[in-house]
């Protein structure tokens, strides 16, 4: 018990501050729609396939070359537009432009997306978050274990009774005590995203193949999706019409992504994929078609950033994320402050020592 303790404070002191920005930023990403301020972002949404199809019309019409569209949803009532050199903008269902930015980090939600999922440093980011998942795996499950002991005298507090060490840990384990069934699911959700094999055969993924396009023939300068999207709304009818993603290189085709009812997972897993000069349907990807793997693997994301379950769940994983960021900032301050106090006390002893 002693060596569990021991591996639980140090790992704790090292990582927490890490899982403190997770669950902060976490946090604020639960809520991230409402956080969103722009012009419109209120509006009803309008998701016939033919008022999409002016959208994307009128977007094509720009000076930059459109990489993807993410058009308005149930929360969020404008169009999201990210050009192919990284910029971006939002544009109103009407299509006014109402806000535009050159970098993520010029917008707040994006910016906090990017620190959360890739720390800001890419895909090696997106690793080191979900090693860090795995690890807060370790400090709940041995958290509980290290708790049991002591459970006679748990007292639930908001904050520690005072700052020094010792309220500090009490704190933390009757905390972490209570918030351990809601860490559990966002911390297994979000390592299984980033490490899916860890999920073995429960979420296997099987390998899909984007069906390929002529490379020599060149996508036209109009982007009249009209003809697409009727026969996307044939092929699934009463999906709703998610994201529209242009060919990102020669031989690739055009990606429509759809949302069916059934899907909990905002942007949906249903796709069609489309030759970008005749717009005629190349291929799909219907999730109803898929085993009990594919269905627990799309519900990973929506549990996790609270995209189901209404505003009850978002409450829930709201304090998930709070619980994390004070457990791991606190855990590192109360460490390492008395870690400071023993070697200013072993300072001290030496000076007082006789020479």
């Amino acid at each position: 018990m002693h060596l569990l303790s021991l591996l639980h404070r140090w790992i704790g002191a090292i990582g927490g501050l890490l899982l403190a920005v997770l669950g902060l930023t976490g946090t604020l990403l639960v809520w991230r729609d409402e956080l969103t301020f722009v012009a419109h972002a209120g509006d009803p949404v309008r998701a016939d396939p033919a008022s999409l199809a002016k959208a994307v019309a009128h977007v094509s019409q720009g000076a930059k070359p459109v990489d993807r569209i993410t058009f308005a949803g149930d929360g969020l009532g404008v169009h999201q537009v990210i050009f192919k050199d990284g910029s971006g903008a939002y544009v109103s269902q009407a299509g006014e432009t109402v806000a535009r930015w050159s970098a993520s980090w010029q917008r707040p939600e994006l910016w906090l997306f990017d620190l959360h999922h890739r720390l800001l440093i890419g895909d090696a980011g997106e690793t080191i978050t979900g090693i860090a998942g795995m690890v807060g795996l370790f400090f709940v499950v041995t958290g509980i274990v290290l708790w049991w002991r002591s459970r006679r005298r748990f007292r639930l507090r908001a904050w520690p009774a005072t700052m020094r060490s010792g309220a500090i840990v009490h704190h933390h384990r009757d905390m972490g005590a209570v918030a351990a069934p809601l860490l559990l699911v966002s911390l297994v959700t979000g390592a299984l995203m980033v490490f899916p094999a860890l999920g073995g055969g429960l979420i296997a993924e099987a390998r899909s193949h984007l069906p390929k396009v002529e490379e020599h023939r060149a996508a036209p300068a109009s982007r009249d999706v009209a003809p697409l999207f009727r026969a996307a709304a044939a092929t699934f009818p009463g999906a709703e019409f998610r994201r529209l993603q242009w060919p990102r290189k020669a031989g690739a085709p055009i990606v429509l992504r759809l949302r069916q009812s059934f899907e909990w997972t905002p942007n949906g897993r249903t796709f069609v994929y489309a030759d970008p000069v005749t717009l005629g349907i190349l291929g799909r990807a219907d999730p109803a078609e898929g085993g009990t793997a594919a269905s627990i693997r799309e519900k990973l994301y929506p549990v996790h950033a609270a995209k189901t379950g209404g505003v009850l769940w978002k409450l829930a994983m709201s304090a998930s994320g709070l619980a994390l960021a004070l457990l791991g900032s606190l855990a590192v301050y109360a460490f390492w402050r008395t870690q400071w106090n023993i070697l200013g006390a072993k300072r001290r002893m030496s000076k007082d020592r006789p020479q």
